[in-house]
């Protein structure tokens, strides 16, 4: 694998990612929604924890709007607000995006936000992108569930040239701009742009054009479950142009047992996985082993505190997958 990467000076970027490596985030919100904003203003203190323990990043969902058929509203702060706040509260975590539902957005407000975001944070923005799964959002944008993987590619187009070139020449059905640049530009000259899932494309367009690849882990509980995952990212990786290194992703909910023993369980129909801490070693083992170099622990249905979850993952699993400098 040719580990040359056109983010060598990117902060974030290589915070998190190399070949053979796996390193360790953990994703928000800390705890699920249940009417009371107020529980959110608590969980600074432990993003600040994460922050100092460490970990390699933070991520956030987007998700505009709360459809009660999803259950659990998720991520109810706007991703780039709670990002930038965050921001001026911790000094080393990458600020992740998982993910922004691109059809929503102009390319120039998007680019206009993301620049903005990774200039005011020291260059630790990673932007996670997808097409959106929620068909009951779009109508509320004027926007067509059927045509959004159309729209996610021109508005990744657009948005990178205009974060890349200095006085762009656009003339679309999104853009039409001609002697006026957007500023700040990102600090690197791009902001690395991961693809979450299929997002409406072909393997061989997320390989070509994705700065990286997202994608859920399938089940868990087992080494023979990461078979099949080992089996995806290389089928993607085979399809990069000129064997450039680009880094795969994933995530899982988990309820951390006090038992270290606890073996790996999945709960709610294998959306969360309960297990000691001694089992999520053996999996982070596992998909590092398979090609992932991300992993985004979502920690909001944990029985136990907050900060004793934290400081368990920092202490005991952090060391076998720390961030890189």
């Amino acid at each position: 694998m040719n580990s040359d990467t056109p983010f060598k000076n990117h902060r974030a970027f290589n915070r998190l990612y190399a070949p053979n490596r796996l390193t360790l985030g953990i994703f928000l919100p800390l705890d699920v929604y249940r009417g009371n904003l107020a529980i959110f203003n608590d969980h600074l203190q432990y993003i600040q924890q994460i922050d100092q323990k460490n970990f390699g990043a933070i991520w956030v969902r987007d998700i505009p709007l709360f459809d009660p058929n999803f259950g659990d509203a998720g991520q109810v702060y706007d991703a780039f607000t709670y990002l930038s706040y965050l921001a001026g509260q911790t000094n080393n975590v990458a600020l992740g995006t998982g993910s922004i539902v691109i059809p929503f957005w102009h390319p120039i407000a998007l680019a206009k936000i993301t620049s903005s975001l990774d200039q005011l944070s020291n260059n630790r923005l990673i932007l996670g992108v997808g097409s959106g799964d929620r068909a009951s959002e779009f109508p509320a944008f004027g926007q067509a569930f059927e045509s959004r993987g159309e729209r996610f590619r021109q508005v990744i187009e657009e948005f990178r040239r205009l974060g890349s070139e200095s006085f762009p020449r656009i003339n679309s059905t999104l853009t039409a701009i001609n002697g006026v640049d957007l500023l700040p530009k990102p600090i690197a000259h791009s902001i690395p742009t991961l693809i979450t899932g299929a997002s409406q494309q072909s393997l061989e367009w997320i390989a070509r054009h994705g700065d990286g690849w997202m994608t859920y882990p399938g089940a868990t509980t087992d080494k023979k479950d990461t078979y099949k995952l080992s089996e995806k990212i290389n089928a993607w990786r085979n399809l990069i142009p000129n064997n450039q290194f680009k880094p795969h992703m994933t995530n899982e909910w988990i309820e951390l047992s006090e038992d270290p023993y606890f073996p790996r369980t999945p709960l709610r129909g294998g959306f969360v996985l309960k297990t000691g801490r001694l089992g999520l070693i053996d999996l982070l083992h596992e998909w590092q082993e398979a090609g992932v170099n991300h992993a985004a622990l979502g920690i909001q249905f944990s029985k136990r505190p907050l900060g004793e979850v934290i400081e368990e993952l920092a202490e005991e699993v952090l060391p076998y997958f720390p961030a890189l400098t």
